[in-house]
């Protein structure tokens, strides 16, 4: 049984999620109150205001303010109540201490959304959680949306509204990039950077506190706005990373969706004591989210509008492979190395195209990739070298690239580049190096829909982030396997026993039996609780055997003497048994706490990998691979997905590690059984997912041999908790209470 993850299932699971209702309201409205609209200069209520009017907002504003009869010439109202006519959306910019008074009065006069500009509310602690737990109630009571509070309003700049309901001086122009802030500050400044850039936006919205809209319900109303064809977010923290997951997912394959996540670090390490809890520390549960859903992430807000121009004015590339033409060595050099770096490729070209490259350009030019024109190039050069290379059968982009020299007007070379590409299914990106008397011509090459940058890596970026969308979209939808030949009854006993025995952690017998029960193979073990025991076990294994102990205090074994390998006989059996004890015992290893030993069959060869989950706070279980053994923390090569993972997932998750091509096979030596990993791989997503108290895993190794060799699991570690430690709304506590009492 298989449950699909392509464009179907998607769209079924987010059914519920599909009402969007008074949105419509905050995005488009028809009649605007501000309420706490000012005279006074400098101040967000007359700012707000003042943007309305000033860039021509369509419908009708309602100022309201108790101590004016009119405000910016246009007659102002004591109370939203003394509005005649009806309003679709209010701008509360008033002080804290009024703002659930004013809500009320919002809700009795029928008024369909607000948006609350205020501050004072949960962001600072104290008074301000209950003061944002009243509002909420308030706006829900009669049935309102709101956007905020402590935000600095939305904007919507279709002509048909022309709305500028947000205290940011500057209307950005008219285009089809949406935006989502997090950060009032952040959100004045990506306007300013918008019309510098030339970025033409849609939609603006600057989420605030998210007390009643979140970003996941402007993210649905998007998807059907017909005049965005992008969405840029600022995210700081996600609110329901399921749930935007899920609408992402969907939302992806139709426009596409960049976004700059701060607070990419955590202070402190996490008290985990398995690998994979340590290697999730980092910021890794975003990145294997929007990965699994299609969102490009970058890294700043520089890069992000580097990418926002690219998406906005370019047709996506048909394949990763880019041609470069410029007039400078250098520069061509730059582009080059940052293209492979991201996974562009930078091909020859074919010998047609450089022969007909050598008869129109200079003996002194290169015209192999880069083309190398020199700086005598001039625009007819331009426009023949680049026209050239855009019809090579070999090339999916180009990037141009110009350093002004003596004698040639970049105006020029503009309209040249402009000429040659306009029209083209093969994207055109332009370069123009150094700021002074260039701006004009990058405008020129933005308003003609060429994406134009100042240095080459910014345009190398926004290639590569188009490219990899362009492969979101051919990548075929995943299927999440349902093995129906577990055995959950046998699970849930194993977990049983050790809950009811009081341990969080299970004994590597407990957890490879437990990994056995959902069809994970693992390496012949027997538990022996004494020398006897173990020679007893060593003789059904099979010599020759690894002794390894079992006790939970002892989290490194191999560090501190309990592990044996390939010993043969009886004796020697009897006597690794014998002084793992007593190594154990000199160490201050009570004899209490040592369960014994796990006697197991001895495995050579393979490449030993890891497989591992451990549980975020906000995005539930993340499944982790990479390479295992002893160099798992130190090489760090691993690669994570949110559960549940797909057969896709497993798939990207296993070629994504650095160290691939180990497992694909060097130097003449087999690869090893993919499709194994992959089964594994899934079958602990299924695990975990079935179990929620499981809240850490770790199969290390897990040994992958060639095709038609078993592999499996030599070492397994689980900790566990109650049910319920996955439902809580905080559940930082319970996991770290689980993990030190295992630990």
């Amino acid at each position: 049984m298989a449950l699909p993850l392509g464009r179907a299932a998607p769209y079924l699971a987010c059914m519920e999620d599909r009402d969007t209702a008074g949105l419509k309201a905050v995005f488009e409205p028809r009649s605007i109150a501000v309420i706490g609209a000012s005279r006074r200069p400098q101040t967000i209520g007359n700012q707000i205001l003042d943007n309305l009017i000033r860039n021509g907002y369509t419908g009708a504003v309602y100022p309201v303010n108790p101590r004016a009869r009119v405000v910016h010439s246009i007659r102002a109202y004591p109370s939203i109540a003394d509005v005649p006519d009806r309003v679709d959306l209010a701008m509360i910019v008033v002080p804290k201490e009024h703002v659930l008074d004013v809500a009320k009065e919002t809700g009795e006069a029928g008024v369909s959304a607000l948006v609350v500009i205020s501050a004072g509310f949960r962001e600072v602690g104290g008074e301000g959680v209950e003061r944002e737990r009243k509002l909420l109630q308030i706006v829900r009571s009669y049935g309102m949306r709101m956007v905020g509070p402590n935000c600095m309003g939305v904007l919507n700049t279709q002509p048909d509204l022309s709305m500028n309901a947000t205290f940011a001086p500057t209307m950005p122009p008219t285009g089809g990039v949406a935006f989502l802030s997090q950060s009032g500050a952040m959100g004045v400044t990506i306007l300013d950077y918008a019309r510098e850039y030339g970025i033409g936006i849609s939609k603006f919205v600057s989420m605030g506190n998210k007390a009643d809209i979140s970003g996941n319900d402007v993210l649905l109303y998007l998807q059907e706005d017909a005049y965005t064809s992008v969405i840029l977010m600022y995210l700081e923290n996600f609110g329901n990373p399921r749930r935007f997951m899920r609408i992402a997912r969907m939302l992806t394959k139709v426009k596409p969706v960049i976004a700059v996540k701060s607070a990419r670090t955590r202070a402190g390490a996490r008290a985990a004591i398995s690998h994979t809890g340590a290697l999730a520390s980092r910021d890794v549960a975003t990145d294997a989210l929007f990965a699994q859903v299609g969102v490009i992430r970058v890294n700043t807000v520089q890069e992000l509008f580097d990418v926002a121009v690219g998406f906005g004015n370019a047709p996506l590339p048909k394949g990763s492979r880019v041609g470069i033409v410029t007039n400078a060595g250098g520069p061509g050099i730059i582009i080059a190395d940052a293209a492979e770096s991201l996974g562009l490729q930078v091909p020859e070209l074919a010998e047609a195209t450089r022969q007909r490259l050598r008869e129109s350009l200079p003996e002194e030019a290169a015209v192999s990739n880069p083309v190398d024109m020199i700086a005598s190039a001039d625009a007819d050069s331009y426009r023949s070298a680049l026209e050239l290379v855009l019809d090579d059968p070999g090339i999916d982009a180009v990037i141009a690239s110009f350093v002004p020299p003596l004698g040639v007007q970049a105006e020029d070379v503009a309209a040249a580049i402009t000429e040659t590409a306009l029209g083209r299914d093969e994207p055109t990106l332009a370069v123009f190096m150094g700021r002074e008397g260039l701006s004009q011509s990058r405008a020129l090459l933005n308003a003609a829909r060429i994406p134009a940058y100042i240095f080459p890596e910014s345009a190398v970026v926004a290639l590569a982030a188009m490219d990899r969308y362009r492969r979101w979209l051919e990548r075929p939808p995943g299927v999440v396997a349902e093995f129906e030949d577990v055995d959950r009854g046998r699970a849930g006993e194993i977990m049983a026993k050790a809950e009811g025995a009081g341990r969080q952690r299970l004994n590597e017998y407990e957890a490879l039996s437990l990994l056995e029960a959902y069809g994970v193979p693992v390496v012949p073990s027997r538990p022996a609780g004494s020398a006897d025991e173990a020679t007893e076990a060593a003789v059904l294994v099979g010599f020759p055997v690894v002794l390894k102990v079992m006790a939970p205090a002892v989290v490194h074994k191999t560090d501190m003497g309990g592990v044996l390998l390939g010993l043969e006989s009886e004796a020697e059996v009897r006597q690794g048994y014998e002084d793992i004890m007593t190594r154990l015992s000199a160490q201050g290893i009570p004899e209490a706490e040592i369960e014994g030993v796990l006697v197991q069959e001895m495995v050579s060869g393979g490449r030993e990998t890891i497989i591992g989950m451990t549980l975020d706070q906000s995005f539930g279980p993340l499944i982790m691979f990479g390479l295992g053994g002893i160099y798992v923390e130190a090489l760090g090569d691993v690669v994570f997905r949110v559960q549940p993972v797909s057969d896709i997932d497993a798939d990207e998750m296993i070629r994504q590690v650095k160290g691939y091509r180990v497992l694909e096979g060097v130097r003449g030596e087999a690869g090893v059984d993919l499709e194994a990993l992959r089964a594994t791989i899934q079958r602990v997503s299924q695990l975990v997912g079935e179990f929620p108290q499981i809240v850490e895993l770790d199969i290390n190794p897990f040994v992958a041999f060639e095709p038609g060799r078993v592999s499996m699991a030599l070492d397994g570690r689980i900790v566990i908790t109650s049910e319920d430690v996955r439902s809580g709304t905080d559940r930082g506590g319970e996991v770290a209470t689980a993990r030190a009492a295992a630990g």
